[in-house]
């Protein structure tokens, strides 16, 4: 990890929500919060070009948390996609770390369905094309999200995907298990629920068609008024297709929200879909 502790100096002791400077970036209006760190708009004062600050502060983590902030750091380090949110820089004094990263200014995919709602077939085959696209790049580098919800899927202006938020990623390798439980509830694979060790892409797969499924609906297909109850419908695997959903889509979700890992679709069987071919909406992938 690069440490810049003389650009953070001055920022060190002072209060996240009073800091107007960080190094070479001013500080403008918050744009995230967490349990530990919040994300702020900013602007390098050289080129004036718009950045994301994720200012994490080290008092409130344990050993846990920190851990888990260096592993993100690192993985971070190692992506470079056009469809994934790029870090810059990295800065650190005794009480804080600051995350300089790309700003997606239309913000979260979830935030544009709430305002806008549903997407047409067509803006979601394009949309989930990029996201496919940057999953099967992590996937291809030894990486696995699995956190991959609405929330975590950004928008630059141009409506183009930015993948965002690797907090809980983790490197996998071929046939080893992971163990732990990670993500958003509503989109988090059977298996996972089930407290099992999981396979960390096929996780990830799952969580890829509950994306597609929201994208395409506006609503989740599972859904709880308590956790245990959306664990029972998560792993029965029941869910509901809307009658304005088309066949080619519904085959495409009902082959991605399959129970059994083993019988979940691929990452390349998922690119190759008639589904994305119908919008010429077929992503390149790392992995051929």
């Amino acid at each position: 990890m690069s440490e810049n502790f003389a650009a953070a100096s001055a920022a060190k002791q002072m209060p996240i929500e009073k800091l107007v400077r960080v190094g070479y970036y001013e500080l403008d209006k918050t744009i995230g919060k967490g349990n530990f760190a919040v994300v702020k708009l900013a602007s390098n004062v050289i080129t004036n070009s718009k950045v994301a600050i994720k200012i994490i502060d080290k008092t409130c983590l344990d050993e846990e948390n920190l851990a888990k902030t260096f592993r993100e750091i690192s993985i971070l380090k190692l992506l470079h996609h056009p469809h994934i949110t790029r870090l810059y820089e990295v800065m650190e004094s005794r009480n804080k770390i600051y995350l300089v990263t790309e700003h997606a200014a239309r913000g979260e995919i979830f935030d544009h369905l709430v305002a806008n709602g549903r997407m047409k077939e067509e803006e979601a085959a394009r949309i989930f094309s990029q996201i496919i696209s940057a999953v099967d790049y992590c996937h291809c580098k030894g990486i696995v999200h699995r956190d991959l919800k609405a929330e975590n899927v950004l928008l630059d202006n141009e409506m183009n995907v930015k993948l965002a938020d690797f907090g809980f990623s983790n490197t996998f390798s071929e046939g080893t298990p992971l163990r732990t439980w990670c993500g958003s509830p509503p989109y988090a694979a059977p298996e996972v629920f089930q407290g099992v060790e999981y396979d960390g892409p096929k996780s990830d797969i799952w969580s890829l068609g509950v994306v597609l499924y929201v994208l395409v609906c506006g609503a989740l297909p599972f859904d709880g008024a308590t956790l245990h109850d959306l664990r029972s419908v998560v792993v029965a695997g029941k869910f509901r297709i809307p009658f304005f959903m088309s066949q080619e889509c519904e085959h495409l979700i009902r082959h991605m929200l399959v129970v059994e890992p083993e019988k979940r679709y691929a990452l390349k069987q998922i690119a190759n879909h008639k589904w994305l071919e119908m919008y010429n909406a077929i992503p390149m992938l790392d992995s051929g």
